[in-house]
């Protein structure tokens, strides 16, 4: 197979999980009413999905890459949460800023996953296009409630609709065919440690973002039916993890 074949397949992941996540981002706008009324579920799901998938996979891969990854993922946690402290405390001092820190700040933290998630397309489409097509399976599967649940939060933050759109798709989906765009030419540059490096980084954003900010919210709405979401979110990831093995 030629690079610009490689470069062609690789495009075409990055692009579809761009897709997947727009149509997310589209739906919920669209219907937002419904969203609105539903928001604890929609968290409550995306909680169960990135917290699981950091713990039974993300975390556990940057391990086996990088022997700090432990420390990283540390990293990862606290540079979130000291974006939320400076944010709310030095930032959003007056009230219409109040409360904005619950969309920035889960929006930084994907965005940041979703650009890794390009960097992998490239690496494992490099490797073969079997390995590219596993990884994208289950990576593409939980990118529609990282679309949902950015918008929502920014939405429920007080972002206007249109910004929150317009954020939201950069932040989760256009970041990763950029991650790809930009990690691809060097790709053999970037050794195994490094990718480690970075996928620990991602993993301590998400557990941030789902264990602070998703969880908390859904607490606080205290939806009936909130902890069979949680399940449903934390039953997908499992199959997104199985689907890579």
């Amino acid at each position: 197979m030629t690079s610009m074949d490689n470069f062609l397949w690789v495009i075409l992941a990055s692009s579809l999980a761009c897709v997947v996540t727009s149509i997310g981002i589209y739906v919920i706008n669209k219907f937002s009413v419904w969203g609105n009324q539903n928001i604890a579920y929609f968290m409550s799901f995306a909680a169960g999905v990135l917290l699981s998938v950091s713990f039974m996979h993300i975390g556990p891969k940057a391990l086996s890459m990088n022997e700090n990854a432990p420390v990283f993922m540390l990293v990862g946690f606290m540079v979130l949460f000291f974006l939320n402290r400076i944010i709310n405390y030095y930032a959003c001092n007056d009230r219409e800023c109040k409360g904005i820190a619950l969309g920035i700040i889960p929006m930084i933290g994907i965005g940041f996953h979703s650009l890794i998630d390009g960097v992998i397309y490239s690496i494992t489409f490099n490797v073969s296009v079997f390995t590219g097509v596993l990884a994208a399976i289950g990576m593409v599967l939980h990118e529609f409630p990282e679309g949902i649940v950015t918008f929502l939060l920014l939405d429920k933050s007080g972002v206007s609709r249109k910004k929150a759109v317009i954020w939201a798709f950069l932040a989760a989906a256009l970041s990763t065919p950029l991650g790809t765009l930009i990690s691809y030419p060097f790709i053999n540059t970037i050794d195994r440690s490094t990718l480690g490096l970075l996928l620990s980084v991602s993993a301590g954003a998400l557990i941030y973002v789902g264990a602070t900010h998703l969880l908390p919210a859904v607490e606080k709405e205290n939806k009936k039916y909130s902890l069979f979401s949680l399940i449903a979110g934390i039953l997908t990831a499992v199959i997104i993890v199985l689907s890579k093995r």
